[in-house]
């Protein structure tokens, strides 16, 4: 990371849209609404944990394995985007925006987003989980951007590698101390009136956001494309490498160790099954290694595909909420087509926890092809929306908010 910028422009410059960071964006959305649909339609995810070696099979473990790739690098190419919007901003200008952007999409979790997935009027259940952690993320940016970024940097390093020290850490109970720990890094259910599930522990997350944002200093308009390709790449292999040292060590990084298994397939899955609440280190090494390599040689002109792909990563939080809400109504028709109430899709706690679903579910080929219905369904409509975005922020601001 010495090969950074470490210096940010004092004066606003114009710049270009960033093609390479819309596709990977956009790839990560396809892939996140995957994992969504599987909650929602497939038998098994009513059973047991698709990560479950002792329960699961190749085909499921990679249906949820892969859709680890999302979160990291939605909140990477966050922080990333941030600093790019901060060219045309001063800091100031830039931590209000990360302030209030921040504050809308933690009013966006509880309320649009929590419906959304369980279509309770009652919010029995109200979840902290991505949009929450974005948001909070966001706030604590908007004041990280103050500091020099190689503190920045250092700060992101930190709160990445360092937090797995605290695995063994619990706060019992149902007190406001053990909610607050949880909020750090214990991912908890509570009961405070209403249900509380902290999915999404905060310290972590804050530390993927900053280092997104220093990388954004390769992406300044007068930085050479060559060099940005050489560090892109040098950063991918080196944190692949650095997941397969310290996880064949089995002691650090991940409080799941990986366990010789039945057969070489199994051992290899038990190697990089990695812990997503709160992210280890392992966990981001694996899902970044990868996604840096794919901004490395995805910068080049658009293509057909990667035209429309890119469509989804310029709308992602569009996106993202129309998304649910299309999955949750097709699992409401899917559930009465299958012989129960309508009403069973109306949630009290997580869907794939829902007791009286046992037994309701489609194949593993029926979860992919609804996952495919969907996203072509919503090409069009983000389509609109990209192209309406982009003709009409410059008069309204707020669109810049979805």
């Amino acid at each position: 990371m010495t090969t950074l910028v470490m210096s940010q422009p004092k004066v606003a410059v114009k710049t270009k849209r960033i093609q390479s960071i819309d596709v990977l964006r956009g790839t990560v959305m396809i892939i996140m609404a995957l994992d969504h649909v599987r909650d929602y339609f497939h038998g098994s995810a009513f059973l047991y944990n698709p990560t479950d070696l002792s329960h699961t099979s190749v085909a499921i473990f990679f249906t949820r394995w892969i859709t680890h790739f999302c979160a990291p690098t939605f909140f990477f190419l966050s922080g990333a985007s941030a600093f790019m919007n901060g060219l045309k901003k001063t800091k100031k200008q830039l931590s209000v925006f990360l302030l209030t952007r921040g504050l809308w999409l933690i009013f966006l979790e509880f309320t649009v987003l929590n419906f959304a997935w369980y279509f309770d009027v009652h919010f029995t259940t109200v979840d902290f989980i991505i949009i929450w952690a974005l948001g909070v993320s966001m706030i604590f940016l908007a004041g990280l951007i103050f500091l020099p970024l190689p503190v920045i940097l250092l700060i992101s390093l930190i709160l990445i590698g360092g937090h797995n020290l605290f695995d063994g850490f619990h706060v019992p109970g149902n007190g406001s101390g053990a909610f607050i720990w949880a909020i750090v890094h214990d991912q908890r259910f509570f009961v405070f009136g209403r249900n509380l599930f902290v999915g999404y522990p905060l310290v972590p997350w804050i530390g993927v956001m900053a280092a997104g944002y220093c990388l954004g200093t390769i992406y300044t308009p007068d930085f050479d494309a060559a060099k940005r390709k050489k560090i892109l790449i040098s950063l991918g292999l080196g944190a692949i490498a650095l997941f397969i040292i310290i996880r064949s060590f089995n002691s650090y990084g991940d409080h799941l160790h990986w366990t010789v298994q039945k057969n070489a397939m199994y051992t290899i899955m038990s190697f990089i099954n990695v812990a997503k609440y709160p992210p280890s280190l392992l966990y981001i090494l694996v899902t970044l290694g990868p996604g840096l390599l794919f901004l490395a040689f995805a910068e080049k002109p658009l293509n057909s595909v990667t035209e429309k792909v890119a469509v989804y990563g310029r709308v992602p939080l569009f996106y993202y909420i129309v998304h649910i809400y299309l999955i949750h109504i097709l699992a409401v028709l899917a559930v009465t087509l299958s012989g129960r109430k309508w009403t069973d899709m109306v949630l009290t706690t997580w869907v794939s926890n829902t007791e009286s679903l046992k037994g309701y579910g489609y194949s593993l080929i029926v979860v992919y092809l609804i996952w495919i219905f969907i996203i072509v369904s919503l090409y069009p409509v983000c389509k609109w929306y990209d192209k309406y975005k982009r003709t009409h922020i410059s008069e309204k601001p707020w669109l810049s908010y979805l």
